[in-house]
């Protein structure tokens, strides 16, 4: 398994809490069958996943921004890149 860390509201937190303890289950279990659930809903099959997984973890560690703090400030470089290939794509279509 792969840990990863997320932010949920105060009321969610106290919902799965409950569900958790009605269903003697760990939060974390609960929140893997949520999205289990969810990859089903989008046809997202266990294969597709798998297959989307190793190509991305394939990549990680190939490239180098020369940024020190990108870990720190990534939302900020990504929406500096988002701006800039828009304003080019807009740029092109003119």
């Amino acid at each position: 398994m792969v840990r990863t860390q997320i932010q949920l509201t105060e009321a969610q937190v106290a919902g799965l809490k409950q569900l958790a303890s009605q269903r003697q289950l760990s939060i974390a279990e609960i929140i893997r069958q949520a999205v289990d659930q969810v990859l089903r809903d989008a046809g997202v099959t266990q294969g597709d996943w798998e297959e989307k997984k190793r190509r991305a973890l394939a990549v990680v560690g190939k490239f180098q921004s020369g940024l020190s703090d990108i870990s720190e400030h990534h939302d900020a470089y990504l929406d500096e890149a988002y701006d800039y290939f828009h304003s080019e794509s807009t740029t092109a279509q003119s």
